[in-house]
């Protein structure tokens, strides 16, 4: 009868083994689109690289990265745990990137001379530095919301177009999203983080501000007519940062909010909750499942 048993005790072993080992499996989106912020689930204490770049891994497992507009994909993540590895692959969706013309705007800021281009240079310079940050902190996880409510006027990934004096001078792509709104409505936090930028003069922005949501996750706020937090606040999801402005090269009175994962620049539409892509095993308690579509208002 012994030997029955023990072959019983290994098999069910073996089960639990096998159960254990694909409740670790790696959980990502199995497809995303381009300018998506990915969310994606592993064993906790695993190496994570994506991008030539190691990934933080926060307590739960969740580990973050994004995906950038041009991007063609598939794209790889390496998973590593103890000896073993693997790779997962991500198809990327392609997006149509329609050209926008933008009329209105003070012609100095389109096509600077070049003492002005050197002073975009180290602004910009300063900007790109504060998206840096690796914070472990996972504000990044909440259900964004959105920082003003208004007409969308301007979208990510769109091919902008300035006119100036009749003529068509192409610029680089749109980097985040338009609202349209009223000078002076007030602007909240999307999530919470840390105010790791603040300055109400910048040549091209203006009025601007940079909150880190942790794990290299941030969003930009640009055009701001006042500012009201300074480099190194914590702020709250809801909290008020700023307001609506037309400062810098803006032909209107707008927000632009921007998200980036370090330098790469996404699309704050695919946020809805506005919730990131995010694995069909994220943790329960977390909002989205796998979704990557866009919400509008």
């Amino acid at each position: 009868m012994r030997r029955p048993r023990r072959a019983a005790a290994l098999l069910a072993a073996l089960a639990a083994a096998a159960a254990a080992c694909a409740q670790a499996a790696p959980a990502f989106p199995p497809s995303v689109p381009q300018g998506a912020l990915v969310i994606g689930h592993v064993e906790p204490g695993s190496q994570v690289r994506y991008a030539g770049r190691e990934l933080r891994v926060a307590p739960d497992g969740s580990v973050a990265f994004g995906v950038g507009r041009d991007e063609k994909g598939p794209v790889a993540v390496e998973v590593r745990r103890g000896s073993a590895r693997e790779r997962v692959a991500i198809d990327v969706t392609p997006r149509d990137w329609p050209v926008e013309r933008v009329a209105g705007v003070p012609p100095a800021t389109v096509e600077p001379p070049p003492e002005v281009a050197e002073r975009i240079r180290r602004e910009q310079a300063r900007v790109s530095a504060a998206r840096q940050r690796d914070d472990a902190r996972e504000e990044f996880l909440q259900t964004f919301i959105w920082p003003v409510r208004g007409r969308i006027s301007g979208r990510f990934g769109n091919q902008r177009v300035y006119v100036v004096d009749g003529a068509d001078v192409p610029k680089a792509p749109h980097s985040g999203m338009d609202i349209a709104a009223p000078k002076g409505t007030p602007v909240k936090a999307p999530a919470g983080g840390i105010v790791t930028f603040a300055d109400a003069d910048l040549y091209l922005t203006g009025g601007t501000v940079l909150i880190d949501h942790g794990h290299g996750v941030s969003s930009n706020f640009l055009h701001l007519s006042r500012i009201d937090v300074k480099v190194g606040d914590r702020v709250r999801q809801g909290e008020v940062i700023g307001a609506v402005g037309m400062t810098g090269r803006a032909s209107g009175p707008h927000l632009h909010w921007g998200l980036n994962w370090f330098d790469v620049r996404l699309d704050p539409l695919l946020l809805d909750g506005i919730a990131p892509a995010r694995a069909a095993a994220a943790q329960p308690g977390r909002s989205g499942a796998a979704k990557a579509g866009a919400n509008g208002s």
